[in-house]
């Protein structure tokens, strides 16, 4: 490419690079929006998880070529730059347009080389500095999306550059130029389609440039020949030979550019192209009118807008309608210059004929002759169009500054239209800079066109301003009462503003507008596929309402009738069927929704959450691995798998739940959820210190986590640490007053630790004020009153918790004691249970049994996920002084007598974690 550009000079190409810098610097300030939308940041195509097979397999916006709903273009080179972008950048914007831009001065500088082959060197310059500055690119490129455009032309105007060197001396032919011309058209079709135009270039400056031909030569040639007058001329056979091997190339390029699409034409719907739909004449007469509204838009760009769908340009129904005057001068002028630049010879000729292949040629993939196309008018594909706009324009500023008259006055003119055309571009590329700015724009230039007003309204919907955006939705459904998507959007806002009702009936008014179902006539062709989203869309509103299950059902089932394929129809109902407590009809969903699509992480993951309802964690574990093996960044089956790995109680599995829980929080940093669970790991491998730190860090991010904080605080307890669990606690029953097992393990650290008797009784009657048949609680109260020596009270107690708990034989044995003991020394005398302390091992082991706190909390399906609070806990113990034995000890038994009781106390705190849903 450097070598073909030999003889563009330096200062040239500075010029160049300076006035597209100055044009286009502020479009690295804009972020990803319209197209750029799905082509981006929606794209699995770009992350470099995906294999790079998929790149040849799938459309532009990453959809597999094979799906109907494809838009069938077919462009793995502009993709695969994208990719790159991904790789150095991920989803910073500045690189993707910086890249653009960069792009848009290669194309300028050989644009530039390809004007001095029919320009002088001035006009060639300008030619150039006009096409740098057209307000009309600004869509191809501050548009991220318009790199197909830059990328296809590169390759277009290189392979046009190279066959200019396959005339060799005495008009032989130099084949290796032509080989590379061949692949530089192939490279630029791989870019975007229209790249394969560069071929009728090629054959129109073989013949009329290269060979010198005019069309009366060709004429009087052929008649002779005809007439037998004559035999065709050596230079004509070796044309011929170049134009059959760059025609068979092309055919063979066509034909596997068929093969790919699958022989099948993208579905567009009338809202896209509505003259594509329309019947005769109107349908023909607005493709006409098209073409002098596109020439319109390069001659004055001062109204740009980036979508012309729906009814920005009304039909043209009749032959008396004015704008058929447009189509008639439009195609008078185009007329006379096929005629000047065929007829006549000379440079002039040469210059403009060459200027109208660049202008007609690449515009005919997208000008609805042969195929209908999703849009009225693009303004990102004149951008190789412009190309020849520009090299008339300047060949017309050469013929008339070559006269001493107009020279200075079209000097100025020139110089005024660059400065003008500069500005309008740079002020144009600010409206790229978001979407709410892009979508406003354009409603200043057309307001007729319902999709606008739905832009506008999905650009506030993501900022969640609903309020306004419902009234661009409903403002959209009163510019095109029919549009279906119009109406769902209506009902989506609706819901999103808890007004049910009213997004019901914008549901069943999208629904209404559905085509009816025609026997034997395929129900796809006739609908945009994401219009089938309004049965889903119905189907998750009302299925909020417990009695109206049934009828939901119905209409998903309603719309896989109508598309057997339809995916999403059948996660739904999988979702439903599961709320329905049919696992097993849930799983035949997820699993014919596998057959559709085996690459979708979402479906297995769902799939997982199947088998947990069918208790069958073995296939659940499967079902989240082959998730995240299709997406090693799934969130909800990181975070999910890793909870069934730490539930399976097999410490094999808990290095790699607890990876798979650091992949999370690092997906998700602010989820205090994620840090939680690594503090349940820890404990469970009796890492205190690093469950201590993991567990103040869930409680940093959510100050009011349930289960952290008193899982927190019981970890403290249980490693000796009970008056750093008390302020834990204090925040606990703050924020839940009624937390029944905090107020126990509060109690019993004030009971044994700051021996608060008077503050663990309030604990614990606040208990018994909760649940008057909490035996743990009933119990510790007991004890309470039998450490104020109340051993009438404490037998009062202790009967009316044995009549809670009659099978719990260490209630019937305290009670016993505390009888006993009333017998044998009267209610004044003091009174233990006995010193070998087999009493409050009892007691305290009691606590353990009875205190649970939750582990995990159910899970749910992807949809519907809410975030996990689970909890374990080791139960808090109590020690009592009816330790204390009447009779005197000696030292030496007192001793005993301790050692025995912490004994028996280190036993206790190895007894297992009981774990229970809270």
């Amino acid at each position: 490419l450097l070598e073909k550009m030999a003889d563009v000079s330096l200062k040239e190409a500075v010029l160049i690079v300076g006035v597209v810098a100055a044009c286009y610097w502020n479009s690295l300030f804009c972020g990803f929006v319209f197209d750029d939308v799905s082509a981006i940041l929606d794209n699995k195509d770009l992350h470099p998880s995906t294999p790079l097979k998929n790149l040849f397999q799938n459309d532009f916006w990453g959809t597999p070529m094979s799906e109907e709903r494809s838009h069938k273009s077919y462009r793995p080179l502009t993709v695969l730059t994208f990719r790159l972008n991904y790789l150095f950048s991920e989803l910073n914007a500045v690189s993707y347009h910086f890249l653009n831009l960069i792009f848009h001065v290669v194309v300028c500088i050989v644009f530039l080389k390809v004007c001095k082959l029919f320009l002088d060197n001035r006009s060639s310059i300008v030619a150039s500095l006009l096409f740098a500055v057209h307000p009309i690119h600004t869509e191809a490129v501050t548009g991220v999306v318009g790199r197909a455009e830059l990328l296809s032309s590169i390759f277009f105007l290189a392979a046009f550059l190279s066959y200019t060197k396959s005339k060799g001396p005495d008009n032989t032919i130099v084949w290796t130029p032509i080989a590379v011309t061949v692949f530089l058209v192939a490279v630029a079709t791989l870019c975007k389609e229209q790249g394969i135009t560069v071929v009728g270039i090629c054959c129109v400056y073989e013949v009329f440039i290269a060979q010198g031909y005019t069309l009366p030569a060709l004429l009087d040639t052929a008649v002779q020949i005809l007439r037998g007058k004559g035999s065709i001329p050596f230079s004509m056979l070796q044309t011929l030979l170049k134009l059959i091997v760059l025609m068979f190339s092309t055919l063979l390029l066509v034909v596997v550019r068929v093969q790919v699409i699958q022989s099948q034409l993208p579905v567009f719907t009338r809202f896209d192209n509505p003259a594509a739909v329309s019947p005769s004449p109107a349908r023909q007469l607005t493709f006409n009118y098209l073409l002098p509204v596109n020439a319109w838009l390069l001659l004055n760009p001062s109204e740009l807008c980036c979508d012309w769908t729906m009814g920005t340009i009304p039909l043209v129904e009749s032959l008396l309608d004015v704008r058929n005057v447009a189509t008639l001068t439009f195609f008078c002028f185009l007329g006379s210059l096929v005629v000047f630049s065929l007829r006549y010879p000379g440079d002039s000729s040469k210059t403009v004929l060459m200027a109208l292949c660049l202008i007609v040629l690449p515009f005919i993939p997208a000008s609805n002759l042969f195929f209908p196309v999703g849009f009225v008018v693009a303004e990102r594909v004149l951008y190789v169009p412009s190309m020849g706009f520009c090299i008339l324009v300047a060949h017309g500023w050469k013929k008339l500054s070559n006269k001493s008259v107009l020279r200075k006055i079209s000097c100025i003119c020139l110089a005024a239209v660059l400065f003008t055309h500069a500005l309008k571009t740079l002020h144009r590329n600010w409206d790229w800079e978001s979407e709410y700015t892009l979508f406003m724009s354009a409603l200043k230039v057309n307001k007729n066109n319902a999709k606008l007003w739905n832009n506008v309204g999905h650009a506030l919907e993501n900022e969640k301003n609903f309020e306004r955006a419902l009234q661009f939705f409903i403002q959209a459904t009163q510019v095109q009462p029919d549009d279906i998507g119009a109406h769902m959007n209506v009902g989506r806002t609706y819901k999103n503003l808890n007004k049910t009702k009213e997004a019901e009936e914008s549901y069943m008014i999208a629904k209404s507008l559905m085509p009816q179902i025609i026997p034997g006539k395929r129900y796809a062709a006739r609908v945009a596929p994401n219009h089938l989203n309004v049965y889903i869309n119905l189907a998750n509103l009302i299925r909020a309402n417990e009695s109206r299950l049934e009828e939901a059902d119905q209409l998903y089932r309603q719309a896989i009738s109508m598309r057997p394929d339809f995916k999403q129809a059948y996660i739904s109902r999988g979702e439903l069927l599961l709320k329905m407590n049919k696992p097993l009809k849930a799983k035949e969903a997820y699993l014919r929704a596998l057959e559709l699509d085996r690459t979708n992480a979402d479906l297995w993951y769902n799939l997982a959450i199947v088998y947990i309802e069918l208790k069958d964690p073995t296939e659940a574990l499967k079902n989240f691995n082959q998730a995240l093996e299709l997406n090693p960044t799934h969130k909800l089956a990181l975070f999910n798998s890793a909870l069934l790995m730490q539930e399976s109680g097999d410490a094999r599995l808990r290095p790699e739940a607890k990876q798979r829980l650091l992949h999370y929080v690092k997906e998700e940093p602010e989820d205090s959820n994620g840090y939680f669970n690594l503090g349940m790991l820890a404990m469970d491998d009796k890492k205190d210190m690093e469950a201590e730190a993991w567990m103040k860090k869930a409680i940093r991010l959510q100050p009011n986590f349930r289960s952290a904080l008193f899982n927190l605080a019981l970890l403290y307890s249980q490693t000796g640490k009970e008056l750093m669990a008390l302020p834990v606690l204090e925040d606990l029953l703050r924020y839940y007053p009624d937390h029944t097992k905090g107020l126990i393990l509060k109690g019993d650290i004030l009971m044994n630790q700051k021996k608060d008797i008077v503050g663990a009784k309030t604990c614990f009657e606040k208990i018994l004020e909760l649940d008057p048949n909490n035996v743990q609680g009933k119990h510790n109260l007991c004890v309470v009153y039998f450490e104020e020596k109340d051993l009438i009270k404490a037998e009062k107690c202790l009967v009316e918790t044995l009549a809670l708990a009659p099978h719990e034989e260490y209630i019937q044995r305290h009670l016993n004691i505390v009888r006993s003991k009333i017998a044998s020394l009267g209610a004044v005398e003091q009174s233990s249970f006995p010193s070998d302390g087999t009493a409050a091992t009892e007691a305290k082991k009691n606590s353990f049994q009875n205190l649970k706190e939750a582990k995990r909390e159910k899970t749910t399906i992807q949809s519907t996920a809410d975030n996990k609070e689970h909890s374990k806990n080791k139960k808090p113990t109590e020690k009592s002084s009816m330790d204390k034995q009447t009779p005197k000890k000696s030292t030496k038994e007192i001793k005993d007598i301790e050692k025995k009781r912490v004994a028996a106390l280190k036993r206790l705190e190895e007894i297992e974690r009981i774990l229970n849903g809270e």
